[in-house]
């Protein structure tokens, strides 16, 4: 019992140390910019490279089906140490804009050894309550994405090098929580062989199905809004010359807050229902993305932060809740494969969002930009409704 207490909390901070590897490059990037003579639009690429990254990674694991063959704390921490390494290459002056691209590329390849593993980790672990638990666990994700901004924050007082070291530094000490503190879980069940045939078998089955593309949906507006939310401050800020953001403050508050919204929709989903949480959610991260150029405009600082606030709690708040259909509909010896495929057709789509946000830039004003990440909650909130009906008519 003791032990089933301490489980969630250490894989929760293993999760948010590891993590902090996503948006490493993202905190520094100004930093990056000029010490390696960058153009402006090398954050698209850097983090488009880090998503790339975790695509392969993503596919590689699913199609060998690692995290239902090998122990999923071991793969873990494998990834979380070399990911590491890759992530502190960063810091050599001898980079070019190629070499950072490829170093970014392989800490997202590893990456993928600890986003869904984790995810699988705590599914074996906890059967019930899944949602509330993937509900910390992905708060501890978004808190590790948002760290590297407030770490850039103090860079008054440390280099950014330090800000690499010290992202490195914990992914490293979570790969080792893991590994030493969170055995193999009770409800696992081990893949015997390698089944090849599994990256397809999980889109069979239509309920499973119907969460996946509601993920999707979700993926499409999530990391664009997250990758870009530095431009939308600094893009208001340059139309009320009186306003003066600190950016990377207001950086890691509005992503991190979505930490918080994780969480408490997975108390909310304990009432509601998961589906019903995960389809308000969702709704609501749409009818902000519709919204968005009406908000540049307000003269209201306050009223502009708190909408970026409410944003961003509302674009991340769905990703537990559909994570957790995701796996309650995957079978049991295929669940860590169908959690990584499902991520890997995810962050797949992130790219095209990011770059095309990254393309649009230089052909409309910054204003109308983000409301083409509507489309991706529209179709979610379709994907999801044609769920409700299909288990609303089948009861």
């Amino acid at each position: 019992m003791k032990q089933s207490k301490l489980i969630l909390p250490v894989i929760v901070i293993s999760q948010f140390c590891c993590t902090s590897l996503w948006f490493a490059g993202n905190g520094v990037i100004a930093d990056l910019v000029i010490d390696f003579n960058l153009l402006d639009t090398a954050l698209g690429h850097l983090t488009s490279a880090v998503q790339i990254g975790f695509i392969v990674g993503t596919l590689s694991f699913a199609i060998l089906t690692i995290a239902d063959r090998i122990s999923p704390s071991k793969v873990f921490f494998v990834c979380a140490v070399i990911g590491a390494l890759f992530n502190l290459g960063i810091i050599y002056e001898g980079n070019s804009l190629t070499s950072l691209l490829c170093l970014r590329f392989l800490t997202g390849f590893f990456l993928a050894g600890i986003y869904p593993i984790g995810m699988k980790i705590a599914a074996d672990y906890f059967e019930k309550g899944l949602g509330k638990s993937l509900g910390f666990l992905v708060g501890a994700l978004v808190l590790g994405t948002a760290f590297p901004h407030l770490l850039k924050n103090m860079t008054e007082t440390i280099s950014w090098k330090s800000v690499l070291i010290a992202t490195s530094s914990f992914a490293v000490f979570g790969g080792l929580l893991m590994l030493m503190l969170v055995p193999d879980g009770p409800f696992r069940k081990v893949g015997k062989r390698l089944n090849l045939l599994a990256f397809f078998q999980v889109f069979r089955n239509p309920e499973f199905r119907s969460s996946a593309f509601g993920y999707f949906g979700h993926m499409w507006e999530l990391y664009a809004f997250w990758a870009f939310v530095p431009s939308i401050l600094i893009g208001y800020q340059a139309k009320h010359a009186h306003i003066d953001f600190n950016i990377s403050l207001w950086s890691f508050i509005i992503i991190a807050v979505g930490g918080v919204a994780c969480v408490l929709g997975g108390y909310l989903s304990q009432k509601l229902g998961t589906k019903r949480t995960a389809f308000l959610a969702l709704l609501l991260s749409f009818s902000c993305c519709l919204l968005s150029p009406l908000i540049f405009s307000v003269e209201s600082e306050l009223v502009f932060l708190s909408f970026l606030l409410f944003w961003g709690m509302v674009v991340i708040a769905d990703s537990p809740l559909l994570s957790t259909l995701v796996a309650q509909n995957a079978p049991n010896e295929i669940k860590g494969t169908a959690l990584t495929i499902v991520n890997c057709i995810g962050f797949s789509i992130t790219i095209i969002s990011i770059q095309l946000i990254n393309g649009l830039q230089a052909f409309t004003d910054l204003n109308n930009l983000f409301i083409i990440l509507a489309v991706g909650p529209f179709l979610g909130l379709i994907a999801i409704r044609k769920r409700n009906k299909t288990s609303h008519n089948k009861a």
